[in-house]
């Protein structure tokens, strides 16, 4: 059985999600995790909240609250969306776990051990004001590269330069606002990156189906020069470094969070008796693992987490394929949390179901450029696709078995060409699902998807059962029959993307399956089976989004 290890970028702890956070790792990497579930594959999806660093002390701060009872309460909303929006993980861990704690000690004292961890003396922002050194992301100013204002000390958010606080423009006190900083000495550790670039460059160009966009990100860190890494931060919370001379001192959170994916694996190991998380991270040659990250996390996964890795001498599991996302923007801008600009996951299911936003997010995933989110544009999309397409699709030849067969699926007659043509066609366009959902291809699998809802429906439409009815019973039996297996397979090949409305169709059909199986072999035997099977009564499978909603989400979410 093949072993697929997934992981999405952890999110920050502070604060709910937008939709770009969503589709830029978290969605598309359940979509993949459901289909190789669906395939037979032994899939182990793994995730957590990133909850060290100024992002987690920043969030507690503004709440009022202590940092570890504002990551706990926090790391809880987090979950509870996720789970409302179907993602399937195995586990949703924390990186403040000890699991998390103890194994980042353990790498370090593996990298101090190989000669790659240096202390240096470094010139860090001090602020008079707030009595205290001032970590990157606790430094905000002017983007030097593309003016704007609100860029942090590590990086600017709007065009995604990674900078340090002395690049800044008029630099202040994220705490105080005071603009009186200085700059002092500072103890710290550096990662010697340096040293592997030949090892992490021979690791990259070892790799396959990473996008275009991916490899050149970190090609582009590799052949500048690659800066060491300072791996340690002046902060109460994260951490602890194992080291004379560095109490008070934390590991910076971009060292600790990738390698909070092993720490995750770890505790979803330990919840249950006969898992072991060695098979997955620990000499695990039969596993492939993929990881799904937004393109700002590129470097870090390209460089700096294969770098630890790596440079541990132990044979852990490395990613073999990086599946990067570009911006999904919001109304002609970008989304940003920190600006609570956009549409944030929970509002978005106060409004709507979540599979009418993950299936627009996946048609439209950012794959190869940015994509802009519009509420005109998504209200038209969703109502065509799932309401029209889909919807009617169910609706009609299940109201129409109802009426003609008392709600069963009918008996008699055989198929006919226009079943084989069918059955040929669906096949091919099934193999073209197959690898465009292999080779992780998100907008291009939900395009084919809804092309076998089309065929569906034309089919449906040509064949008529409901004039074939008054003149020929046993072949409107047989186009009933291969139209409700056909709703069936339609459900069953899109329930990675719609995993609700999928099941609830399945369920009105008596297909009970918690994992819908992938059909395999010849299709006409599939479309032709289940004679005698009750089939319930379903509804509006997906109630079509009106002017009068339309408008009140475009007041609701527009700009």
């Amino acid at each position: 059985m093949t072993k697929i290890l997934i992981t999405s970028a952890l999110p920050y702890v502070n604060g709910v999600k937008h939709l770009g956070n969503l589709v830029g790792s978290l969605l598309p990497a359940d979509v993949h995790a459901r289909f190789r579930r669906q395939t037979g594959c032994d899939v182990l999806f793994i995730c957590a909240t990133d909850e060290h660093g100024t992002p987690a002390e920043l969030g507690a701060i503004e709440a009022g609250q202590d940092v570890r009872a504002f990551c706990d309460a926090q790391h809880a909303v987090q979950a509870d969306i996720y789970r409302r929006f179907g993602l399937s993980f195995d586990h949703f861990g924390r990186t403040s776990s000890p699991h998390n704690h103890a194994l980042t000690q353990h790498f370090y004292r593996r990298l101090d051990d190989a000669g790659l961890i240096e202390a240096r003396t470094s010139r860090q922002v001090f602020s008079p004001a707030d009595r205290r050194f001032l970590p990157d992301r606790y430094v905000l100013g002017t983007c030097p590269h593309c003016g704007d204002a609100g860029a942090r000390g590590d990086q600017c958010d709007h065009c995604g330069t990674l900078l340090d606080p002395s690049d800044l423009i008029d630099p202040r006190s994220a705490l105080s606002g005071n603009r009186a900083l200085e700059i002092r000495d500072s103890r710290h550790l550096y990662l010697r990156q340096s040293q592997l670039v030949d090892s992490i460059g021979a690791w990259i160009d070892s790799r396959t189906g990473w996008p275009p966009f991916v490899v050149s990100t970190a090609k582009g860190w590799l052949n500048a020069e690659l800066r060491d890494r300072c791996i340690t931060r002046d902060l109460a919370w994260g951490i602890a470094v194992p080291r004379d001379g560095f109490d008070g001192k934390v590991f910076y959170v971009w060292f600790d969070a990738p390698i909070g994916y092993i720490a995750a694996t770890q505790e979803w190991a330990d919840a249950a008796p006969g898992r072991d998380w060695r098979q997955w991270w620990w000499q695990a040659d039969d596993v492939s693992y993929i990881q799904f990250l937004g393109k700002d996390n590129i470097p870090f996964h390209t460089v700096s987490f294969p770098a630890t890795l790596i440079g541990s001498g132990e044979p852990w599991k490395t990613a073999d394929v990086i599946k990067g996302f570009h911006w999904l923007n919001y109304e002609g801008g970008k989304f940003s949390t920190s600006r609570k600009r956009g549409i944030f996951t929970d509002a978005a299911l106060a409004e709507l179901p979540a599979d009418l936003w993950r299936w627009w997010l996946i048609a439209n995933a950012p794959e190869s450029a940015d994509t802009d989110f519009g509420v005109a544009r998504f209200v038209a999309d969703v109502n065509k696709d799932l309401a029209d397409i889909f919807g009617n699709l169910a609706n009609r030849i299940i109201s129409f078995a109802h009426r003609a067969f008392d709600g069963r699926i009918p008996d008699g007659g055989a198929p006919g060409d226009a079943e084989r043509q069918l059955a040929l066609e669906l096949e091919q366009r099934i193999a073209a699902l197959h690898r465009h959902h292999t080779a992780l291809e998100f907008r291009a699998a939900a395009a084919t998807t809804r092309a076998i809802w089309d065929t569906a429906n034309a089919y449906l439409q040509h064949a008529a059962p409901w004039t074939a009815i008054k003149s020929d019973p046993a072949r409107a039996a047989v186009i009933t029959r291969t139209g409700l297996n056909l709703v069936a397979l339609s459900a069953t090949l899109a329930w990675s993307i719609v995993p609700d409305l999928a099941a609830r169709v399945l369920g009105a059909l008596s297909c009970d399956d918690v994992i819908p199986r992938w059909p395999t072999g010849p299709l006409l035997p599939l479309l032709d089976r289940g004679a005698g099977t009750p089939v319930a009564r379903l509804g509006p499978l997906v109630e079509k989004i009106t002017p009068e909603r339309a408008d009140q989400l475009t007041t609701r979410f527009g700009v």
